[in-house]
Formats: C-alpha cells, structure tokens, sequence
C-alpha cells in the first residue's frame, strides 16, 4: 500500500476515529486504526465492539491496500509531524513507513484480516436532524445520565421519535433531563435506548452547523449515525426504558420566574464554600417578591437575595447545588421559570412548550440560622 494525504486530513481523521479506539482490551487488533486503500477512497476504521466509527480522508492512492497501525502511536505520529503531505507506505509484511519532509518513521503494521469492521446494518429506518440540532440535544441532557453500571439504562439516553417530534431523556435516580426538539418530516414511532458513551463522542465529533443535516438509522441492536464523511455505529442498550411521563407532574403549588444568569451565579458562588465530595445543600427560601439563597459549611456561609415574580405559596427547599448549576447551563433564555409542590417533592424548571424539562429531587436540610 501507498498513499500520500495532507497532514491536516490524516489528523482530523485519525482524532476523529480514536474516539472508537478501547483503552484496555485483551484483542490487541482493537487498538489499531484501520487503513484502508483497496478501493477508490481512504477509509479509516476504529471499533471497540460496542462503538464503531469509520471516516474517509482525501488522499492520493499511489498503490491500493490495508494495514492496522497502532492507534495512539500512529496519532502522536501524524499530531507531531509537520504540516504538508504524509505518505504513508507499507511492505509485504506490514512494515509501515510514515514520511513527511524529511522525517520518516517506520512501525509494525499488522494486517487487517482478524479487524473487526463495523456491522453491516440494514438502513432503512431513519431520521434527519441538523448536527446543530444534534449535539445541542446532547449537550442539554448527557450531564444526568448515571455514571456507574448499577443500572445499564441509567447509563444510556432515551431517544423516541413520534411523528415530527423527537425527546430525549436521561436519569440518574436524583434528576430526569428531557428536551424535545421538531423534526422537518413525520416519522414511524421509534424508541432506543443510546448508550452515553457513544453520545458523549458523537457530540464531540459534529461540527455544530445548522445546515448540515445527520442522517440516524434505527435497527433493533444497533443504532447509526451519517454525517459528512463519517459514520458512527453503536449497539444500542437492551431493555424497556423507564416512564418518564408518570414522573412528570403539571401540578404546583408554587411558580418562580427568576433571572437565570442571576441565578446561576449565585449558586455558582455558594458552592465555592463547598468542599469537593461535601454534600452540603443550597437552600432556597421563596416568599412574595425574592428568593434567598442560603448555604452554611465548614468553611463558611452565604446569604444572597434575589428578585422574582412568583404565584402561589411561600416555600423553603434544599437541593444540590450542582444538579441545579448542570441544568440552567444548558437552557438558553434570560428566564426560568421553576415549579415546586413541597419540601420533599420535586421541582421542575421548563418552559411553556415543554421543549426542555428538568426535573430535580430535592434533600434534606437543616436550617440556616
């Protein structure tokens, strides 16, 4: 095999596929990317069994075939060449020169036989999304999804589409994240389970336009995200997601319209009293016009007063100041609007369309005197 391709594309394809690559394995073919240039383009391929990814690189294809190379030692090759072209060439036995200018650096390549390429999936069910749209999903839920295998569907977001609508979800048993958004085309009823890892990479991948569109292909073990030049294979989680919608309530006794800026800082100021690991409570005080907020650690205390407009009871409530500062990041507007029942109910920050939800359980406190 030999190719030759700007540095500038090699690296933006190899980055892109690493993505795939599995820190620990007991297949060491695993752990190599993927070369290759048997037919008529440059395909990168990575695959850790459970998330896949394949790009192609514009390239020159002096002489067609496949190699595996190592991929964190072909990534730090390609990261710290020069910028210009690097042609990459390989022997009978899988010996891999690199050369760019005057540097060449030759590695073991191992042949593509045993790689385990990306499944081939039917693609016949399908949405299309903007990648702004996409990530922008992403960004605003994947922060409550579990970060432990305890519960497998805590791990994963839910994606269900109905007709020209699409919700995604995530839990972790203390908060549920939820945003909607319309798509341009009605479709079948769908609902998957996506693990979060392979959202998590997704997101990092999509360039952010609005006028590039992804294309999601549904299958009953996999799900498969196109875009541009890339594709993104991922199993899906087995098992019946939990329903969200017996969690959500339209009752409240009590509605907060607050400056969400305001809010945000103040929180993200009390938690600088907060040690790392120390659970310690924000608590919040609503009566007619303000919300105080209150915090009291070893380090020290806060009082911070902030002007609202509320309708219904006066109420005190406790709540974890992070889970509060991971969701009004993420909502766009100057204002939030938040519903509450009681001390020991949740709270629900949304907007009139319900186009996003946060529903949050709140904690115990005691009394800031």
């Amino acid at each position: 095999m030999k190719l030759v391709c700007s540095r500038t594309n090699l690296l933006n394809g190899v980055q892109i596929v690493s993505k795939a690559v599995p820190g620990k394995t007991t297949m060491s073919i695993l752990q190599c990317i993927l070369i290759d240039a048997s037919k008529n383009n440059i395909k990168l391929t990575a695959n850790d069994m459970e998330l896949g990814i394949e790009t192609i690189v514009d390239g020159n294809i002096i002489e067609p075939g496949i190699v595996a190379l190592d991929a964190k030692i072909f990534l730090e090759i390609v990261r710290k060449f020069p910028d210009g072209d690097i042609k990459i060439e390989t022997d009978d036995s899988y010996q891999t020169v690199i050369t760019s200018g005057n540097a060449n650096i030759k590695i073991v390549g191992k042949p593509g036989d045993d790689f385990s390429y990306l499944p081939s999936i039917e693609k016949l069910d399908s949405i299309v999304l903007s990648q702004f749209s996409l990530r922008e999903l992403i960004r605003q839920t994947i922060f409550s999804i579990a970060d432990n295998d305890t519960n497998k569907l805590m791990t994963g977001e839910l994606f269900e589409v109905n007709e020209d609508k699409l919700r995604v979800a995530s839990l972790d048993g203390h908060r549920i994240s939820i945003r909607k958004v319309y798509l341009k085309s009605s479709y079948p009823r769908k609902k998957v389970v996506v693990p979060g890892k392979a959202l998590n990479e997704i997101s990092k991948i999509l360039s952010g336009d609005t006028d590039k569109d992804v294309v999601i292909f549904f299958t009953n073990k996999h799900i498969v995200f196109e875009f541009e030049n890339t594709t993104v294979v991922s199993r899906l989680i087995e098992g019946d997601y939990f329903n969200i919608d017996q969690m959500l309530s339209s009752d409240y006794e009590t509605k907060v319209t607050i400056n969400k800026r305001k809010l945000l800082d103040s929180i993200d100021r009390a938690t600088l009293l907060v040690k790392e690991g120390d659970k310690k409570p924000i608590i919040i005080d609503i009566t007619d016009e303000n919300m105080e907020l209150k915090i009291n650690s070893t380090i020290g205390s806060m009082r911070e007063i902030i002007d609202i407009t509320k309708n219904g009871k006066d109420l005190m409530i406790g709540f974890n100041p992070k889970f509060l500062i991971d969701a009004l990041r993420v909502i766009d507007g100057e204002e939030v609007d938040i519903y509450l029942v009681n001390p020991k109910a949740p709270c629900f920050i949304k907007d009139s369309e319900d186009s996003y939800v946060y529903m949050i359980l709140p904690v115990n406190f005691t009394t800031v005197s």
